[in-house]
């Protein structure tokens, strides 16, 4: 700690929320790297801000010797009740942020069904994903569920880390043509996204870095130099469920990792023994381990439309 002379207000974290456990950090622990200013927001989904017995031990955990996966891990994607998601449920073009952990704890997630502007589902098709800081490529591969239209795509900003509500999905009502648009989307991202043909974006309020969800994520506009990291989704057919199975080594990692393999802490409900390989549930049943929950962090266009 660097003094540790402050005396943590329970009643203001509880009032003030995240922000306050942030500052409180800084000026007690060290500075916040944006990887770790991302885990900290990871662990207070998983916790819930007014748990407030539950923050104080997050402290200790801001620079914990970093831990590392074999493999990527088979986790299935459930609700607040740890009952499994069914594609088929998962809104389309939902402004509300809706992320799940992945593949370690505080790896905040974007799950997204991608549609049209008449909020029907859209195939989204395998693509290269250009990577503008060296010029290489890899392979993204579309969309999963009953209609191809679900992804998952990192929710920390590639540029300096930022994380929801600064960065956040824009759906078509809010995007299209003619439309309420936002006055805080910038028009060259605007512009950028309607030149390559996507119909909605993920845009980062902080610097202004703007994705491309329809094609992996790919850079629209900088200052960031690197797609967001997208997770590999598998859907069961047989039981609607949705599973975060892998993600692209070839792809650039969640910022401020060396390697998406590596990060602060395992899932609370990784299994160290089986090391979560492939496992299908059954309909019905609710898993034990192998899990991570899906949490709403809030719509950024209540106060709109």
């Amino acid at each position: 700690m660097r003094h540790g002379k402050e005396k943590f207000d329970e009643k203001k974290f509880v009032k003030v929320g995240r922000d306050y456990l942030y500052n409180y950090a800084e000026n007690n622990v060290e500075p916040l790297s944006p990887g770790r200013r991302a885990f900290l927001k990871g662990v207070l989904i998983g916790v819930g801000v007014i748990t407030v017995a539950s923050a104080l031990p997050i402290l200790s955990v801001l620079n914990p010797q970093e831990v590392q996966l074999k493999n990527f891990p088979w986790i299935i994607i459930v609700d607040s009740n740890g009952t499994p998601i069914k594609a088929s449920s998962v809104p389309i073009n939902d402004p509300t942020i809706m992320l799940f952990q992945y593949p370690m704890l505080g790896d905040i997630t974007f799950l997204l069904n991608m549609g049209d502007e008449n909020n029907n589902p859209v195939s989204i098709p395998p693509t290269k994903v250009l990577i503008p800081q060296n010029g290489a490529t890899y392979d993204f591969p579309g969309g999963v569920g009953p209609n191809k239209s679900i992804v998952a795509y990192s929710a920390i900003c590639q540029h300096l880390g930022c994380a929801p509500p600064e960065i956040h999905f824009y759906p078509p009502k809010y995007f299209s043509p003619g439309g309420n648009v936002p006055n805080y989307l910038p028009s060259n991202a605007y512009q950028a996204a309607l030149s390559a043909g996507a119909k909605s974006v993920i845009h980062c309020d902080c610097h202004g870095s703007t994705y491309d969800p329809w094609h992996g994520a790919g850079v629209l506009t900088g200052p960031t130099v690197r797609p967001l990291p997208y997770v590999q989704l598998y859907w069961d057919s047989n039981t609607d469920y949705i599973y975060a199975v892998s993600m692209n080594t070839k792809a650039p990692p969640i910022m401020d990792h060396p390697s998406d393999l590596e990060g602060a802490a395992y899932l609370d409900s990784y299994n160290k023994q089986t090391e979560c390989g492939k496992l299908l549930l059954n309909k019905g049943e609710k898993p034990s381990y192998c899990y991570t929950q899906l949490q709403n962090d809030g719509n950024t266009f209540s106060g709109g439309s």
